[in-house]
């Protein structure tokens, strides 16, 4: 049975996406043209994304490796402070949520530098289960997990000198951006919520990607539940999503994100936390989630950004269409852009931070 679930996955990572090559995905085959790779053993804080901060200065925006606890786990974080931070002050502060697969140093370390550029207190922290975050089986992907993560952010940035609790903020970029559409349904302390890229990982994991596996559904949810007997039964965890593939192979991947997902995580932004691969146990969780549901329970301001030209983008615009519990919303697509590159192309980061520091600033105000 082992040999035939992992087999199955194999041949399903090519066809389409119950695997998906770790939710917050794969990149543009022409990527590797365009950028050049960011060493993470260069950055003394193992960043990989351009322009990261390599030293703390005064007067500058500083970064501040932290630990702390969640239900019994460590958990690695990065906080960045602006240049005119006060630990007698009162700033607002963002939390930020990773893509799946991703970690701290990645998409939201730039961008919580960036936002800690225009003013924010800004946190990101690896996934419990994942990255630098402790936890076992590692690459435990459930939403439950996810979505504590973010809660438990707010937990402790809350505690954070200079952080005003008022002004507290929430952005998740793809997968983050759904679990943060979860956490934000609840967690009330976050008075503004922005999402990039949105991925919607119990959609994709029930479904496949643009709805592409609907027939295997029942199939894979017996492969998920015969992984997690092997499992409680002390045999080898399982695993979705494993990929070391060749050019041509990434050139034959069917969608956008998963050629463009794949140049990122493993060619020109690779760091050793980040990995595409997933618990095949966790599809249990998964397949039974979906980060639509409930919606309506998000009563404060909503900013959605996806790439016009990205094939994610049909799931920002159904969890728009359905956040009915809230008046101040909007949509807003960056004209040309696809998924992977809302994570590092600058004239796509400017783009979004040109929305995001605008509706945080407005929405987190000192009052």
């Amino acid at each position: 049975m082992a040999n035939e679930i992992i087999d199955t996955r194999r041949r399903e990572f090519l066809g389409a996406s119950a695997l998906v090559i770790s939710g917050a995905m794969l990149g543009v085959s022409s990527m590797a043209t365009r950028a050049v790779a960011a060493d993470y053993k260069q950055n003394p804080f193992t960043l990989v994304y351009d322009g990261a901060i390599t030293k703390n200065e005064p007067g500058k925006v500083n970064i501040h490796p932290v630990k702390y606890k969640l239900n019994g786990l460590d958990i690695v974080a990065n906080v960045y402070t602006p240049a005119n931070y006060d630990q007698a002050g009162n700033h607002p502060t963002i939390v930020l949520a990773h893509p799946n697969g991703g970690v701290k140093e990645q998409t939201t370390g730039l961008y919580a530098q960036r936002l800690a550029e225009r003013g924010f207190i800004t946190i990101t922290a690896d996934a419990a289960y994942q990255g630098g975050s402790g936890g076992a089986p590692r690459s435990t992907d459930k939403p439950q997990y996810r979505i504590e993560d973010i809660h438990g952010m707010a937990d402790f940035i809350s505690q954070f000198p200079g952080v005003d609790t008022a002004r507290l903020g929430l952005f998740g970029i793809c997968g983050g951006g759904g679990y943060s559409l979860s956490a934000a349904k609840t967690d009330k302390r976050f008075k503004a919520l922005a999402t990039l890229s949105m991925f919607n990982s119990g959609r994709v994991r029930r479904n496949g990607f643009q709805d592409s596996q609907m027939g295997t559904i029942q199939q894979r949810l017996q492969q998920a539940s015969a992984a997690r007997a092997q499992e409680a039964a002390g045999g080898e965890v399982l695993y979705s999503g494993d990929a070391n593939m060749t050019d041509a192979q990434i050139a034959a991947l069917p969608f956008d994100l998963y050629r463009e997902g794949y140049e990122y995580y493993r060619r020109t932004h690779a760091h050793p936390g980040s990995t595409f691969r997933y618990t095949t146990s966790s599809l249990m969780d998964l397949m039974r989630w979906d980060a639509t549901d409930e919606i309506a329970l998000i009563d404060v301001p909503l900013l959605m950004i996806a790439g016009s030209a990205a094939d994610t983008l049909y799931m920002t615009e159904d969890a728009f269409s359905k956040a009915t519990g809230t008046r101040d919303k909007e949509l807003f697509k960056i004209e040309g852009a696809k998924h992977i590159q809302t994570y590092w192309v600058p004239e796509y980061v400017e783009a979004a931070l040109g929305k995001l520091a605008p509706f945080f600033e407005r929405h987190l105000a000192s009052t």
